[in-house]
């Protein structure tokens, strides 16, 4: 693995960056430096400083104390505008794009923002975007509607448009979140391809295989502290847990507790046009974690959405406790004991402006609030108790959803479907980017909820996932159930079905 000289010029360096918001301080004099031609890891829990410290970087916050300089030169008064022209680009997990407009005029916005009076030279942007897909290795028609892009596909663009910049220092924060396994390696070639060219590259991902595979150090924060940085060659993944939570995490995925009971769900020939769900069979028993995995756009969610009625069954059947059930819309699937937990926790999982207790509450209304009156009382009593089973860390059930860390925004919109007192889970992608605490903490909350017989279907594209939490998988391929395979089995049979070599009983 290519590494920089430790005599060359830091590209960027932070000495005892501080910052506080109100009286919670996030940073507490954090040291971190970043050489020309390596992937430096900037790892740690959620609510560690990371994203703090790279708001500080990309000039969207002013630290409160400490100093900036980007290849060796002192910076102050640091802005979004100032550190593009200095050459630093940020990747965020969710693309910043303009929905309604083309692809190469979001690249152009970029690039060349148009000025007052200004004539647009349509076809020197859409040759701007070609060259900056070239740069990606990517190919996506320019004159495509933002909107009608799936999200790999918008997180590609968000890559053309830092290598358009010639951005030398590139932040990448959870760049593969939503790619499928064939996007990541053209990721990871295009991550080394800048190292080789001398890009320096700040890369932030929950997934230590990434982390190892690609990054020439690792910097950890941990309470808005730098517990240290390390060459990436002298950790294991055990010693760089141990770092980010601070005590050793020994069960990320907790075994079963006893058999699964009788048949919960099944499904026979299941299909809908409008998800491009076909012909899909198969049962989920008591107690059981059933996985879903496949490659992205394989209909994993499609299925999951017509489960939950959103896009209703146009064919076969769903049969819930041995009763044939028509799910037509969510309510009626809430009626009938289906909960569901989508995948973007942020537009669909939980109102962020809203409180706690309120996002708990939202699909039990009649149910606490019969009547004319509100008993707010009743509200607070179950976020309460779901705060306590669920370790959901904030300061009170008043607080925004909005200020909690990303597991704990999963474990609301969790509570907020266990309050319906399901017989059926449908979790999709419950641990996608939250850290590896929080991540362990939810694998165990889900085996509780199995041990006392809730039938779980866990929707994942982190395949180690899927593997060490289902007692069963079923593989999806383009929209069909490609098969099932058993627990314990391995990653190339898994990924085998994924791309219709292979299948099972």
């Amino acid at each position: 693995m290519a590494s920089s000289s430790p005599a060359s010029q830091p590209v960027l360096s932070l000495r005892r960056a501080a910052k506080s918001f109100g009286g919670v301080r996030a940073l507490r004099g954090v040291d971190f430096e970043l050489r020309p031609g390596e992937v430096h890891a900037l790892l740690g829990e959620n609510g560690a400083g990371k994203s703090t410290l790279i708001k500080i970087i990309t000039g969207a916050h002013r630290p409160d104390a400490g100093e900036i300089r980007v290849a060796g030169e002192l910076v102050t008064h640091l802005t979004p505008q100032r550190a593009q022209r200095l050459g630093i680009a940020c990747i965020y997990q969710q693309p910043a794009l303009f929905p309604d407009l083309s692809v190469a005029e979001n690249i152009a916005m970029r690039l060349t923002p148009p000025g007052p009076w200004q004539r647009i030279d349509w076809a020197e942007r859409r040759r701007q975007a070609i060259r900056a897909f070239e740069l990606a290795g990517a190919r996506i028609d320019p004159d495509a509607e933002v909107r009608s892009l799936s999200m790999p596909e918008q997180q590609l663009v968000e890559i053309a448009c830092a290598l358009g910049t010639g951005a030398r220092i590139v932040i990448m924060d959870e760049p593969t979140a939503s790619l499928t396994r064939q996007e990541q390696e053209q990721l990871f070639r295009i991550v080394r391809e800048l190292r080789d060219s001398g890009v320096g590259v700040i890369y932030i991902s929950h997934r230590l295989e990434e982390i190892f595979a690609l990054a020439d150090r690792v910097t950890v924060l941990r309470d808005g502290e730098s517990v240290g940085t390390h060459p990436t060659r002298e950790l294991t993944e055990a010693a760089l847990i141990k770092l980010m939570v601070g005590r050793e995490v020994n069960l990320l995925y907790p075994p079963a507790e006893g058999a699964p009971g009788a048949v919960a769900l099944e499904v026979r020939g299941l299909g809908c046009r409008a998800g491009g769900v076909r012909d899909v069979t198969f049962a989920v028993r008591a107690g059981e974690v059933f996985g879903l995995a496949g490659l992205v756009g394989a209909g994993r969610t499609e299925l999951a959405r017509t489960l939950f009625g959103i896009t209703p069954a146009d064919a076969g059947q769903i049969v819930l406790a041995g009763r044939p059930v028509t799910i037509d819309s969510p309510r009626t699937a809430v009626a009938n004991g289906i909960a569901y937990v989508p995948e973007d926790r942020r537009r669909h999982g939980v109102v962020l402006e809203m409180p706690i207790a309120q996002n708990m509450s939202m699909a039990v209304h009649p149910r606490l609030f019969p009547g004319a009156w509100l008993h707010f009382g009743r509200e607070r009593e179950l976020a309460g108790r779901y705060i306590r089973d669920l370790g959901v860390k904030c300061p009170g059930p008043e607080a925004p959803a909005g200020s909690l860390s990303g597991g704990n925004q999963q474990k609301v919109s969790l509570a907020r479907w266990l309050a319906t007192k399901p017989k059926l889970l449908i979790l999709d992608e419950p641990t996608q980017g939250v850290d590896v605490g929080a991540k362990s903490e939810i694998h165990r909350i889900v085996r509780e909820l199995a041990k006392q017989g809730l039938a779980v279907i866990l929707i994942s594209s982190d395949l180690p996932e899927v593997l060490g939490m289902s007692d069963r998988i079923g593989v999806m391929r383009a929209g069909s159930l490609a098969g099932v395979l058993p627990g314990g089995s391995d990653a190339p049979t898994v990924l085998a079905a994924a791309l219709g070599q292979g299948g099972g009983a």
